[in-house]
């Protein structure tokens, strides 16, 4: 399987081989399905807090006697059926994460990898070199590529070694992320139309498919 290179002007210089351990892994849909829930469920801060009738102010007198007033019996304003009063079963801040067998997400990376492969989506940078942080040159290199899902602007994953000029350069495009090839993962390859790396971060995953 191929894809091309460009450059950043957005011409075509050729194209490479793309690593088959990676790009050429067996598409397992259910199982992508699985890690992108776990991966979700982990992102949750789970920081949602309610308060029981135990914990919400006021009184806990009677108020008013049971009977004879004409009035529905009442044994609390705290009540959950009162206003201000407290929550039935209320939320309580926890931890959504959970295990998952290291196997699994690496045949998630590389099954979600070979997915975009297959439907064409992942291109080739030669390099990318910014002279200093500016979004309006990511912005310009991202025009110059010609990137569309449709009729929008595609959502693109860039992958490539670390580089804080380049971060901060494409921090306040909202369908871009940038990221090294050790944290490749699932959900952020499914949630992307287009991958697009760097030669040196295409060998650096195939010298350590799943990494």
């Amino acid at each position: 399987m191929e894809a091309n290179i460009y450059n950043i002007k957005g011409e075509k210089i050729g194209s490479i081989d793309l690593p088959k351990d990676v790009f050429e892994a067996k598409i397992n849909i259910p199982l992508m399905h699985e890690i992108t829930t776990w991966q979700m469920a982990c992102m949750r801060q789970g920081t949602h807090a309610a308060k029981t009738r135990a914990e919400v102010s006021g009184s806990g007198r009677k108020p008013w006697k049971q009977k004879g007033t004409g009035r529905a019996r009442a044994g609390s304003i705290r009540s959950p059926l009162w206003r201000h009063g407290g929550v039935i079963f209320a939320k309580k801040p926890r931890d959504f994460s959970y295990a998952m067998p290291k196997k699994k997400v690496r045949l998630a990376l590389l099954s979600s990898l070979s997915a975009k492969a297959k439907d064409g989506n992942i291109m080739v940078l030669d390099e990318i070199k910014i002279e200093e942080p500016k979004t309006k040159l990511m912005a310009s290199i991202l025009k110059n590529l010609k990137l569309t899902a449709g009729n929008r602007p595609a959502k693109v994953l860039i992958v490539s070694k670390h580089d804080r000029t380049l971060l901060v350069s494409s921090r306040n495009i909202p369908a871009l992320k940038v990221m090294d090839v050790s944290d490749l993962n699932t959900y952020d390859i499914l949630n992307s139309d287009r991958l697009i790396f760097t030669k040196e971060s295409l060998e650096r995953a195939g010298r350590s498919p799943g990494a």
